[in-house]
C-alpha cells in the first residue's frame, strides 16, 4: 500500500489507516525507530517497573512482606539528635 506524506503543522506525517492501527493492536502511544532504511513502528514495550505498585499490594495483602533480616538497631543511633 501507497501513502502520501501530508504536511501537519510544522511536520510532516503519514495517516494509517483505521483497520490497520486496529490490526496491529495501535492506540495511543508508539514506538518508532528506523531499521536497515525502513521505518519501523511498533507497540510500546512496557514501562520499567509497569505493575511494581499492584505486586507490591498482592504481596502485602498475602502477608509476605515480613523483613527477610528482621528488625535490628545501630547502638550508636542513641547519641544522635532527630
Amino acid at each position: 500500500m501507497k501513502a502520501m506524506i501530508r504536511r501537519m503543522g510544522n511536520s510532516q506525517g503519514v495517516l494509517i489507516p483505521k483497520p490497520i492501527l486496529a490490526q496491529l493492536g495501535l492506540e495511543d502511544e508508539v514506538d518508532m525507530s528506523v531499521e536497515n532504511d525502513a521505518l519501523v513502528i511498533r507497540k510500546p514495550r512496557k514501562k520499567a517497573r509497569e505493575g511494581w505498585a499492584e505486586a507490591s499490594q498482592a504481596i502485602a495483602t498475602a502477608g509476605d512482606d515480613v523483613l527477610t533480616m528482621g528488625e535490628f538497631g545501630n547502638a550508636d543511633d542513641a547519641e544522635l539528635a532527630w
